[in-house]
């Protein structure tokens, strides 16, 4: 079991997220308000607090967001998990379609310390049962 340590959002893409109270995610779609919401396969991407704290244990100034995540997860090994893995959080349903990504485009953690996680760490999901999340609740793998 893990814990949701943060949910961040933003209105455009290719920024960093800011943290919310709260989301609300919607099957099929996303997260309410975020910019990656659509029909397709990216629509919530999950990133390990672990790496993020390793990260900063090299240095960076980052925090919760900075690598356009929306949600912050302690307790799992995302990128190790299989393509299918379904989390459940309260409501939400979320089935992992994607670990990392290809960065076309270097962000500004990469340009402040030649590094970023996102594009080997985090991974996508698309939701398939919605409802809020917030921080503190808990999150498991769905059997």
């Amino acid at each position: 079991m893990g814990v949701v340590k943060a949910v961040c959002t933003s209105s455009i893409k290719g920024i960093q997220k800011t943290e919310q109270d709260a989301i609300e995610l919607k099957p099929d779609w996303g997260i309410e308000g975020d910019a990656h919401g659509g029909p397709w396969h990216r629509q919530v991407s999950l990133l390990s607090y672990e790496q993020i704290e390793a990260f900063k244990a090299r240095g960076a100034d980052v925090g919760h967001g900075s690598f356009g995540e929306n949600i912050v997860v302690e307790g799992f090994d995302l990128k190790s998990l299989p393509i299918g893995t379904r989390f459940a959080c309260g409501d939400v349903v979320l089935e992992l379609t994607q670990v990392g990504k290809q960065c076309h485009a270097h962000c500004a953690i990469y340009h402040q310390v030649g590094d970023c996680i996102m594009p080997r760490e985090g991974v996508f999901c698309r939701v398939i049962e919605g409802g809020a999340i917030a921080p503190g609740d808990t999150i498991e793998i769905a059997e």
